[in-house]
């Protein structure tokens, strides 16, 4: 079973925001997302620490290196939230990491060329596909799996580390994040 998803800027309702927040918030035991452009909005935020604070494994990889160094400073600034409230993060050390998925408790997915940013689900034209299938939840699960033997961890002793201008740097780029 599968639903496809659109956004843009002539689409009246927010579907892909609100499908992906809804998603984060049904996992129950295990959430792994992959995406290139992390700058969400507080309903995504939102939905990701909740689900690491009531115990789901939140996993998230990231690139370590983006072709997008005001997108790349953004995304770090919210690393301090989610380690705080339990998320594990990764980063993909051998270049740009552009998948978009996201597993759900190795049943339910979503992937397509929407990433977690308000550029995506505000201004670009994007598809997504929500799916029900465990066969091919487990082929995007061993990915990213795959995925994961490629990365760093991001432990909260890394993110305190960033100093006070990096962090002030990566909040302000952060302030624009509607833009990005």
């Amino acid at each position: 079973m599968a639903q496809v998803l659109g956004t843009g800027p002539t689409v009246a309702f927010d579907a892909m925001p609100a499908c992906f927040s809804e998603l984060i918030h049904s996992a129950r035991e295990e959430l792994v997302v992959t995406t290139p452009y992390f700058v969400p909005d507080e309903q995504l935020l939102f939905a990701l620490t909740s689900a690491a604070r009531r115990g789901v494994r939140t996993i998230m990889l990231f690139p370590k290196r983006n072709d997008n160094w005001i997108v790349a400073a953004s995304s770090r600034s919210y690393y301090q939230d989610l380690i705080d409230a339990g998320a594990e993060l990764f980063e993909f050390r051998p270049g740009l990491l552009h998948a978009k998925t996201m597993i759900v408790d190795r049943h339910i997915g979503l992937f397509g060329s929407a990433n977690l940013d308000r550029r995506s689900f505000e201004l670009n034209f994007e598809n997504n596909i929500l799916f029900a299938d465990c066969t091919l939840a487990a082929a995007i699960r061993a990915r990213q799996d795959e995925y994961l033997a490629n990365c760093d961890r991001v432990s909260h002793q890394d993110v305190e580390s960033y100093g006070v201008l990096v962090r002030l740097w990566q909040n302000l780029l952060a302030t624009l994040s509607p833009i990005l």
